[in-house]
């Protein structure tokens, strides 16, 4: 049994959507961020920096949401989320996970959060700057896709493709979101059509894309 601290949309997504994937037993337990739950005591315990997801994994919390489809990955080898070690799938599948959280998911944090850069509101050239620096990275993926795809790792679906469409779905509201690169299209399509997304909008109630 696993437990997992989440928010609908967040960067708990992922975990949650490997989750279903894997069919392992779990239990949600919603961070309200409307109540500032994410910076309650008891969860700050779990997580000291006051951020979704968490997963209690046999009585441990873990944390950072590329770290967590790892180990779940990992964990449950038959589900196929993850390559077996030593191929060069693995190697391939390592390095994405690793890229996507490093630059996407850290890009995404300034942009969403101007705080984090000291100030209330981005200007319009810092704005311009991590635009331009998320929109590199749609280019990038769209190039690896289009020649390798329709997958991250080729023909074959994996993890790393429901962390990228997750991030790719932070974007819908941007002034160019990650849909508009035609094979980022059509492996947001292949994900989107997966009964494990379908089933996380259905708990989480999520609506648009």
């Amino acid at each position: 049994m696993y437990t997992l601290y989440y928010s609908p949309g967040t960067a708990s997504m992922v975990v949650h959507l490997a989750l279903l994937e894997i069919g392992a037993p779990h239990e949600l337990k919603l961070v309200d961020f409307d109540l500032d739950a994410q910076h309650d005591p008891a969860y700050l315990e779990l997580n000291p920096r006051g951020v979704v997801p968490t997963l209690v994994i046999d009585g441990r919390p873990r944390c950072e949401s590329a770290a967590l489809l790892t180990m779940l990955a990992e964990r449950h080898p038959a589900a196929g989320l993850i390559p077996p070690p030593g191929t060069p799938e693995r190697e391939a599948w390592q390095q994405w996970v690793v890229y996507l959280s490093n630059t996407l998911m850290s890009a995404y944090r300034l942009w969403f959060y101007p705080a984090e850069l000291g100030a209330t509101e981005h200007t319009p050239e810092v704005r311009a700057a991590l635009q331009q620096k998320i929109e590199g990275v749609w280019g990038l993926l769209d190039t690896q896709l289009g020649r390798h795809g329709p997958y991250l790792l080729g023909t074959a679906f994996s993890g790393a493709d429901l962390l990228l469409t997750m991030l790719m779905r932070w974007s819908r509201n941007m002034p160019r979101p990650a849909t508009e690169w035609p094979a980022l299209q059509r492996l947001a399509d292949l994900v989107r059509a997966r009964p494990s997304w379908k089933r996380l909008y259905e708990i989480e109630g999520l609506h648009e894309w």
